[in-house]
């Protein structure tokens, strides 16, 4: 049997990481947790629960998944973000595996909930996400911002990730602020330029994208939450941008001032 390590990054998730590392010990020989620096039991708890906690900054999303890796016993590298579990059919599906081939990494389709209600408007239902991989062939994109996994080849396997993405609407605000001040910084960071145009451009884009070429428009209230909600993250990311920008041109507070990334929210909260 193939051995597999289960990764996990996470900053102040006590509320659900043990659930998480218990998901993960059913199909993993080991968990790995790279931390952001809690201020709460997410180590303590993590511990205790089975895993190996390795503290560390956040470095963005990309840079602190891949530094879960380099900490693995084990080639095959299976991804959790800490609020999200395997379903009984898909820890079925990994177990029967083979594992034989490297280039090959598996996708799995997600189910994400809003307090108790599974959302099944486009973009998040269906969700495929590429979470086993192995990392002698794969690895996740090194940039700050929202990455995925790299692999010569992905294949999609039965059973789903349940993705308990946020508490309420009330939350589901607090994410869209925390990854619009993320993003906005990787843009900056990047060398993006300013833009008047471009929130409304983005937010447009958004609506487009979700009511059209992915149907949303005949896809209920769900579908009409999850494209306001795109609007509203589209065009906070670009204001956000031009916002470094006029600090920066005033020599105001240093760009990235109330982005402490690592110290605000997780960083595997990546809607």
């Amino acid at each position: 049997m193939t051995l597999i390590t289960g990764t996990i990054i996470t900053f102040n998730e006590e509320d659900h990481i043990e659930a998480c590392i218990a998901s993960l010990l059913r199909v993993c020989a080991e968990v790995v947790v790279v931390d952001s620096l809690s201020t709460d039991r997410t180590a303590e708890l993590a511990i205790a629960a089975g895993a190996r906690v390795i503290p560390q900054a956040y470095l963005g999303e990309g840079p602190q998944r891949n530094l879960t890796e380099k900490h693995a016993r084990h080639d095959w590298i299976l991804a959790l973000d800490a609020d999200e579990r395997l379903d009984d059919e898909l820890a079925v599906a990994i177990q029967a595996l083979p594992l034989q081939d490297p280039a090959e990494a598996y996708a799995f389709n997600r189910r994400s909930y809003v307090g108790p209600r599974w959302i099944r408007g486009p973009g998040f239902y269906p969700d495929f996400v590429t979470r086993l991989y192995n990392r002698t062939r794969a690895a996740y994109e090194p940039k700050p911002g929202h990455a995925g996994v790299l692999a010569p080849r992905v294949r999609r396997i039965p059973g789903h990730v349940l993705h308990y993405t946020y508490d309420g609407l009330s939350d589901w605000i607090d994410k869209i602020n925390w990854l619009t001040s993320r993003d906005a910084r990787g843009m900056f960071d990047a060398g993006r330029p300013p833009s008047a145009a471009k929130p409304v451009l983005a937010a447009l884009g958004a609506a487009f994208r979700q009511l059209i070429l992915r149907g949303g428009l005949f896809r209920g209230t769900d579908a009409w939450l999850i494209t306001i909600t795109s609007m509203f993250r589209s065009f906070m990311k670009y204001q956000k941008l031009n916002e470094l920008h006029e600090r920066q041109r005033a020599g105001g507070a240093a760009p990235g001032d109330g982005l402490q990334l690592g110290q605000m929210r997780d960083a595997n909260r990546n809607r």
